[in-house]
């Protein structure tokens, strides 16, 4: 538990753990189940991905969830991501370092549940990114998402040329294999508290 307080909590989510319960029994255990356990009336407002690890954001209470589900919506809610990609990756030519990745993401529907970027169906998909430093032939990156797509990091990066490390889904098997996990972390969160109207902001140290 990162943050507790009468309207919304904060976790840091280990990698390896749903964030909601999958389909069968064997994906019973999850964030939100464990959380709910401890906290009647937690609600999910937004996932991360089983690999993916870091803050996560619940609401406490239905009335909560919505004006949080609403910030989202309305990207008022900051998130910054680490990640190792697969290559050297160089900076942008940008006055700030920071880069843009503009390619609409659609389902794969042949091959649920992976994304690709389609031009014609695709929804429109904003990511930004810096390079933080070259490490070994690979490359650590800040990610900032604009928008929420289903596995739009790695669907971006993967457009970009440069996987993520340890990515089963969407890297070639020496680069999944790369790593023991999905290199990819939710590090920062950044919100207005919807009761108190204060600015939130929360941190968790990349775990690699």
């Amino acid at each position: 538990m990162v943050h507790a307080d009468q309207d919304l909590l904060v976790l840091d989510k280990p990698s390896g753990l749903l964030s909601v319960p999958g389909r069968g029994a064997d994906k019973a255990d999850c964030l939100s189940a464990r959380v709910q356990a401890r906290y009647a009336g937690a609600l999910v407002v937004h996932r991360l991905d089983m690999a993916t690890s870091g803050l996560i954001l619940m609401a406490r209470g239905a009335q909560m969830q919505r004006r949080l589900s609403q910030a989202f919506a309305g990207r008022e809610v900051g998130k910054r991501y680490e990640a190792v990609v697969a290559g050297l990756l160089a900076a942008p030519a940008t006055s700030d370092g920071w880069g843009e990745i503009d390619l609409p993401i659609a389902a794969d529907w042949p091959n649920r549940p992976l994304r690709i970027v389609d031009p014609e169906r695709g929804q429109s998909s904003v990511t930004r990114w810096r390079v933080l430093g070259h490490e070994g032939g690979n490359t650590r990156v800040e990610l900032e998402p604009v928008t929420g797509r289903s596995h739009q990091l790695r669907v971006h990066l993967k457009a970009l040329g440069h996987p993520i490390l340890g990515d089963a889904l969407y890297a070639p098997p020496g680069t999944a294999g790369a790593a023991p996990r999905l290199l990819l972390h939710a590090r920062q969160l950044r919100l207005f508290h919807p009761g108190s109207g204060a600015q939130l902001e929360f941190s968790s140290p990349t775990p690699f």
